[in-house]
């Protein structure tokens, strides 16, 4: 039986990952609106959505030493609060027509959601080592099923043509509500918090070396990146790719977007059994087939419908590739957060190059022509998918005694 608390403890964890959720695709529906208030060009709109890159990145890179030092529920508390006030910030700026307010309000976006999303997994770690029941990938799902839900609210506040500040208020004052409900739950840990000992200054600077070295984990590193665009490009750009390059209305445009989130929480709802039956090489290769075979409908196919059915495609190929992969690097040998840590951080990577870089390719040569970048990439991760069969690679090095890992150590695996 899961004490009461424990069970609280776990339904609030489910509501720090959905807020999140709510919150970017209520943001990415609006983006046609918000470029249009703006009079922003795709480039410019490359620039702007820099602003949630960089914040993503920083928020990533400051969350473990923050973690460390204060556990998570401080950390999960800071990185909310960022969340709701960047949604003020981004509807703020869009009623004043102000790009640097939009930009910076990305920014804070990013780093609540990168901050607070890994000290969510590690409190989830915890969680799942109380119950001895799987956690960790059920929080990712509840992720997607948030998109789901902000995606068909600004599907309707698109075509009812609802004001930019007003949507995005109401999604602020959402958030707090779930916010002050779910808080409570979190309980106040000591700064150690389990899992956390790793990240020692001493025992760091001896996992670095070996963890670059591993030949087997940068592959996994490029596994993590191909799928991280497929999953960014569409979170960044699909509403206007479909308004820009299939010619339809924004309303259609965000419930294109709203397949794609919903095509990507029945991956991750449902991912698990698949896994377990067919294991993660032949999944990861399935995965990069089907997010290649639907970008490459939605890029080279001028029937809009086409388009925009294959969209379900690209989401169900791009939802298992990230978890898949970090998990992967969790079990490719010893010192699992600092594998993960480094994996986490290639894929971040994308996230980081990913807007700019395919706003400058969409301004000169178009959204559809800029994506087949990201196709290409995609269809890399197909040859590299045998990297992730790393169980066998763990039985067969495993860790020296001198450094034993705990096989109940609950491990961070934190998300895109």
């Amino acid at each position: 039986m899961i004490d009461s608390a424990v069970r609280r403890r776990r339904s609030a964890l489910f509501i720090f990952f959905l807020i999140p959720g709510l919150s970017i695709s209520s943001w990415v529906t609006r983006t046609p609106d918000v470029r249009d208030r703006l009079d922003a060009s795709t480039s410019e709109m490359g620039l702007i959505l820099f602003g949630l890159s960089v914040g993503s990145m920083l928020g990533v890179l400051a969350s473990g030493p923050l973690v460390s030092r204060f556990g998570p529920r401080p950390v999960i508390g800071a990185g909310t609060t960022l969340i709701v006030l960047s949604m003020l910030l981004i509807g703020t700026g869009t009623a004043a027509t102000s790009a640097p307010a939009v930009t910076v309000g990305l920014f804070l976006f990013g780093a609540g959601m990168g901050g607070g999303e890994v000290a969510v997994n590690v409190d989830g770690a915890e969680v799942e080592h109380l119950t001895r029941r799987t956690v960790l990938p059920v929080l990712h799902g509840f992720f997607s099923l948030g998109t789901v839900i902000g995606a068909c609210v600004g599907i309707i506040c698109t075509a009812v043509a609802v004001p930019v500040l007003w949507h995005l208020a109401a999604v602020a004052l959402t958030s707090v509500a779930l916010f002050a409900h779910a808080y409570r739950a979190i309980p106040t840990a000591d700064a150690k918090t389990r899992g956390t000992a790793e990240h020692t200054e001493n025992t760091e600077e001896r996992q670095r070396p070996t963890v670059w070295k591993d030949r087997r984990l940068l592959l996994i590193g490029g596994i993590v990146l191909t799928m991280a665009l497929a999953e960014g490009a569409a979170n960044d750009w699909l509403p206007l790719l479909m308004v820009d390059g299939h010619d339809m209305n924004p309303a259609l445009g965000s419930a294109v977007y709203a397949g794609f989130a919903a095509a990507m929480a029945i991956g991750r709802f449902g991912g698990g059994l698949v896994i377990d039956r067919f294991g993660r090489a032949v999944v990861v290769r399935a995965s990069a087939l089907s997010a290649a075979l639907g970008l490459a409908i939605v890029i080279f196919a001028d029937a809009p419908v086409l388009a925009g059915a294959a969209v379900f495609l690209w989401g169900l190929g791009a939802s298992l590739g990230f978890p898949l992969a970090l998990s992967a690097a969790s079990d490719s040998g010893p010192h699992s957060t600092a594998r993960v840590s480094l994996v986490a951080t290639i894929g971040y990577v994308a996230f980081l190059v990913g807007p700019p870089g395919l706003g400058f390719l969409g301004d000169h040569y178009g959204l559809r022509t800029a994506m087949i970048v990201v196709l290409v990439l995609v269809a890399v991760a197909i040859f590299l998918a045998p990297a992730v069969n790393t169980r066998h690679a763990t039985l067969t090095h495993p860790v020296p005694k001198q450094q034993p890992e705990p096989a109940d150590e609950p491990r961070r695996r934190p998300q895109r």
